[in-house]
């Protein structure tokens, strides 16, 4: 924590730039990502408020509240764009598996689909493709080995 840069903002008529940029105090080497910047950006706005009149304080409340939703929208934003990446490395993963089981399935023997299809559990298998000598592709998210 950057007391004197901190000590600085506390000092500042306006406080607009922490309520705007979720990343402001990260950004000026206030603090780093081990403090909980929400929480020391809402202490500055009602520090900033001590002493003032109701109306001042509403203010600041509803700066705090403003905060907070800026805060929370860039944490989900950042979240989302980890789902994202997670899912595309899945897609690309799933895709990758299923056209290596169709190779795998092209290049067996009749003989070998049969012996690896006789392992597989009933649930596995699809009811319409139950027949003996024909593989059911594996109907669960990971993809199959054949």
């Amino acid at each position: 924590l950057n007391t004197d840069k901190l000590s600085s903002i506390m000092r500042q008529d306006s406080l607009e730039p922490v309520v705007r940029d979720p990343c402001y105090l990260l950004n000026q080497g206030i603090c780093n990502r081990n403090i909980d910047q929400t929480l020391l950006s809402i202490l500055l706005l009602f520090h900033s408020a001590s002493g003032a009149s109701v109306v001042a304080i509403d203010n600041k409340i509803e700066q705090a509240m403003d905060l907070v939703k800026n805060h929370l929208m860039y944490a989900v934003r950042e979240e989302v764009e980890v789902l994202k990446e997670q899912i595309k490395e899945l897609l690309e993963k799933n895709s990758q598996l299923e056209r290596e089981n169709s190779l795998l399935k092209t290049l067996a023997s009749p003989e070998q689909l049969e012996k690896f299809q006789s392992r597989l559990p009933a649930e596995v298998l699809c009811p319409e493709e139950q027949s003996p000598g024909v593989a059911a592709p594996a109907q669960h998210s990971g993809g199959s080995a054949v």
